[in-house]
């Protein structure tokens, strides 16, 4: 019986012997030198789209902080006027009692009503100026640091 296996082991030994002479030969074979500086060529041009792929994101990366720094300081800045405005309209009105408790006359209460109802007027319209003023200038700057942002990004790629 071991005759037999060794038979059937020296067959397929000898059935590979070709595949097993080929790996033997690949670990000899020299590689030509365009293939060595076709693969260190690909290298160094992938080595160059990483690194550029890395700055344009460090890019991106820098122009979403300015947008965002931007933004917050803005929510922050918008919210301490809404406040400034109320608290203005707290005194205002407080004010406004305190005169009108002062009045002698109804004659006198009605032109002390009538002038605060004027002030509040002017001062709405005032405001309302400045908000449309201050929104414009906002819109306007937003869209040019986006712009300016934007061609800082892709201005590598230009």
């Amino acid at each position: 019986m071991t005759t037999e296996t060794n038979s059937a082991y020296d067959t397929v030994k000898q059935a590979f012997a070709p595949v097993t002479d080929a790996f033997k030969n690949i670990q000899n074979m020299e590689v030509p030198e365009a293939a060595r500086e076709f693969v260190k060529k690909q290298a160094e041009t992938a080595k160059v789209r990483a690194a550029d792929i890395h700055a344009g994101s460090e890019k991106v990366t820098a122009a979403i902080e300015t947008a965002v720094a931007g933004s917050v300081s803005e929510a922050a800045k918008i919210s301490r006027n809404i406040s400034q405005a109320m608290y203005q309209d707290a005194e205002a009105f407080f004010a406004g009692i305190d005169k009108l408790a002062s009045a002698k006359s109804l004659n006198e209460a009605v032109q002390i009503q009538s002038e605060m109802v004027r002030a509040r007027g002017e001062l709405f319209v005032s405001r309302a100026k400045s908000t449309t003023e201050y929104l414009g200038k906002l819109l306007a700057d937003g869209a040019k640091t986006a712009q300016d942002n934007f061609s800082k990004v892709y201005s590598k790629t230009a």
